[in-house]
C-alpha cells in the first residue's frame, strides 16, 4: 500500500479517528495494529523477517539491560567496600559479557539484511571469478524477496541494542509496544531513522486531539505530495527514458537527464519523508528531520549533512566514533604522528574512516558495484577536503578572497552542486559500467543546440510538461530560499486571515490535482528509496 495512494489515505483517515475516539491508554494499540495491518499488505511471508529482527531486538536489550543493572547494584552496593581493581574488574566482565552477546545479536539482526539484499550479488561476483579463472562452475541463485524498509528498520533495532550496551537508557519491557517502535508505518517504508528515546516515548504516549498539530500536519502532507507527484514523478519521465537506453543519447541530452534525476530523487524522497513526518504530527507524535535543503550546501561533507540526516547520524555514532576511538585507529594516529608530524597524524585516521563509513553507505544503498562507486566518490571526496582544508585557506587567505561574500558562496553551492550531480551518474544508471559510458559520452560531446532546436523536447516530456515543471521546481526553490534565511512559511501562513489562507490551500490543492502525475507513462505508487 504506497503511501500517496487512495487506498493509503482512506486507511489513514480510519486509523485517525479510531486513534483520537479511542481511551487514550489504548492509543499506542491502535498505532500498533495499523502498522501490522500496514505490513501485512506487503505479503505475510516477508512480515515474519520484521517480527524476528523485533523479538531478537527486544529480548536482546533485555539481557543487556539486566547486565548493567547487575553491574550497577554491585557498583552502587560495593561502594565502599570494593577495590579500585576489583570495580574495574567487574566492569570488565560485564563488558565481555555484553560484547559476546552485542556481537551476536547484531551478526543475526544484520546476517539477514545481508543475505537477503546481497547474496545474489556475492554469487554474481563468485561466478565472475571463476569465468576469468576458467573454472566452468556455476553457483545457483535464490530467489529471494526483500522485505519492505528493511533497511530502515534493521538500523533502527540495531541502534536500541547498541544504546542499551552503551547503558545510555533503561531496555524496553513490553514486548508489544516495542514491536511498535521497530514497525511504526509512516515511518517504515523510507525513514527517518528514529532512535528510542526520542521516538518510543511519543509513541506510548496518549495524546489529545491538537487542532494546531493536525493542521500543521496536513500542510507538511500536501508539500510532500507537491514534490512527490508535480515534480518528481515529473522529472522521472525523462530520466527514465534517457538512462532506459543511454546508447540513444549523448551529451548535454545525458546531463540534463542527470539534473532532474538530482531533482527526482530529492524530491521523491523528501516528499516521502514530508508525508510520513505529517502524517505523524497530525497525531501528535514529531519524526526526526531528515533533510534541511542539501542542494544548498557550500561543500560534500555538509551535503551529507543536510541528506538523510537520520541515516548519517547513524553512522556517526554507530560506526564512526566508535571505529576512530578503536584501539587499531588510535595506534595508527600515534604511528602516523610519528612519521608524518601531528597535522597529518590527526586527519589519517579519520580519512581512512570516513573513507569506510561511505563505502558502507554506498552498501546500504543496494547490491551493485555501482553504489560501492557512489560510496566510494563521496568519501573520496570528502576525505580529499580534509586533507586539503589547511591548503585552501592560505589560498583563501593569499588571494584575499571574501569567503563571507555572495558570490564565493554562490561559487561553493554551485560547485557542491555540479560534485553532487556526477555522484547521480553511479546511484541512477543501470551498472558502474554504464555510468561510466554515460559520462564519457557526456563530456566527449558537445552539444548545445538541443536548447533550441527542439531535440530537448523529445526525451520524454512536452514543452507543457517542461514548463510546469520548471515552474514547479521554481516554487520549491523560492520556499526553499525562505525556509534557509529562517522564515516560518507556516507560522506566517496561519497568521493569515481566513480567506486569504483558505485561499492559498485550495490553489494550491487544485495546483497538484492538476499539475500531479497521473495515467500512462507516470508511476506515483512507487518512492525511490523503497528499494534500499
Amino acid at each position: 500500500m504506497s503511501l500517496i495512494s487512495s487506498n493509503f489515505f482512506i486507511f489513514i483517515l480510519v486509523v485517525f479517528l479510531f486513534y483520537f475516539l479511542s481511551p487514550k491508554k489504548w492509543q499506542w494499540c491502535v498505532l500498533l495494529f495499523a502498522s501490522y495491518v500496514f505490513y501485512l499488505f506487503s505479503g505475510f511471508a516477508i512480515s515474519l523477517f520484521l517480527m524476528f529482527t523485533t523479538i531478537t531486538t527486544f529480548y536482546t536489550g533485555l539481557i543487556l539491560g539486566n547486565i548493567n543493572q547487575k553491574q550497577n547494584t554491585a557498583l552502587l552496593e560495593g561502594k565502599t567496600t570494593l577495590s579500585k581493581e576489583q570495580k574495574k574488574q567487574l566492569k570488565l566482565d560485564s563488558k565481555k559479557k555484553k560484547r559476546l552477546i552485542l556481537a551476536i545479536a547484531l551478526l543475526l539482526t544484520f546476517g539477514i539484511l545481508a543475505f537477503l539484499k546481497y547474496f545474489n550479488f556475492f554469487i554474481e561476483n563468485i561466478d565472475s571469478v571463476f569465468h576469468m579463472a576458467n573454472i566452468n562452475v556455476q553457483i545457483p541463485k535464490i530467489n529471494l524477496l526483500l522485505p519492505l524498509g528493511i533497511s530502515f528498520y534493521t538500523f533502527q533495532s540495531a541502534g536500541y541494542i547498541i544504546d542499551i550496551y552503551r547503558d545510555k537508557y533503561k531496555p524496553d519491557r513490553n514486548l508489544a509496544k516495542f514491536a511498535l517502535f521497530v514497525s511504526f508505518f509512516p515511518q517504515i517504508v523510507q525513514g527517518p531513522i528514529g532512535r528510542y528515546d526520542k521516538l518510543a516515548i511519543q509513541l506510548y504516549s496518549p495524546h489529545k486531539f491538537d487542532y494546531k498539530q493536525a493542521k500543521y500536519g496536513i500542510q507538511l502532507i500536501v508539500w510532500g505530495l507537491f514534490k512527490k507527484v508535480v515534480i518528481a514523478d515529473r522529472a522521472a519521465v525523462l530520466v527514465n527514458q534517457v538512462f532506459g537506453d543511454f546508447s540513444q543519447y549523448v551529451g548535454l541530452e545525458i546531463y540534463i537527464a542527470v539534473l532532474l534525476f538530482c531533482v527526482q530523487i530529492y524530491a521523491d524522497f523528501s516528499g516521502g519523508i514530508d508525508i510520513a513526518r505529517g502524517i505523524a504530527q497530525t497525531m501528535g507524535i514529531k519524526l526526526s528531520k531528515n533533510f534541511e535543503r542539501p542542494y544548498f550546501a557550500r561543500s560534500i561533507s555538509e551535503f551529507w549533512q543536510r541528506w538523510h540526516i537520520t541515516l548519517g547520524a547513524w553512522m556517526r555514532d554507530y560506526l564512526f566514533y566508535p571505529l576512530c576511538l578503536s584501539k587499531p585507529f588510535v595506534k595508527l594516529g600515534e604511528l602516523s604522528r610519528k612519521i608524518f608530524g601531528n597535522i597529518i597524524g590527526k586527519i589519517l585516521p579519520v580519512v581512512i574512516v570516513t573513507f569506510i563509513v561511505f563505502i558502507v553507505i554506498g552498501i546500504w544503498h543496494g547490491a551493485s558495484w555501482k553504489y560501492i562507486a557512489f560510496g566510494m566518490y563521496n568519501g573520496g571526496l570528502i576525505a580529499l577536503g580534509l586533507v586539503f582544508a589547511p591548503l585552501l585557506k592560505n589560498i583563501e587567505r593569499k588571494f584575499r578572497i571574501r569567503t563571507k561574500s555572495f558570490g564565493w558562496r554562490l561559487f561553493q553551492t554551485l560547485r557542491t552542486f555540479f560534485l553532487c550531480s556526477v555522484a547521480r551518474y553511479f546511484s541512477r544508471a543501470a551498472s558502474f559500467k554504464t555510468s561510466i559510458a554515460m559520462m564519457g559520452t557526456t563530456v566527449t560531446v558537445f552539444n548545445p543546440e538541443i536548447l533550441v532546436n527542439g531535440r530537448l523536447f523529445e526525451l520524454g516530456l512536452s514543452k507543457a510538461n517542461f514548463a510546469v515543471l520548471g515552474f514547479s521546481i521554481l516554487i520549491l526553490f523560492f520556499i526553499s530560499i525562505l525556509q534557509e534565511k529562517g522564515f516560518n512559511i507556516r507560522q506566517k501562513l496561519s497568521e493569515q486571515r481566513i480567506v486569504i489562507r483558505w485561499a492559498i490551500y485550495f490553489i494550491f490543492l487544485f495546483y497538484i490535482l492538476i499539475f500531479g502525475n497521473y495515467g500512462n507513462g507516470f508511476d506515483a505508487n512507487s518512492f525511490i528509496y523503497m528499494g534500499f
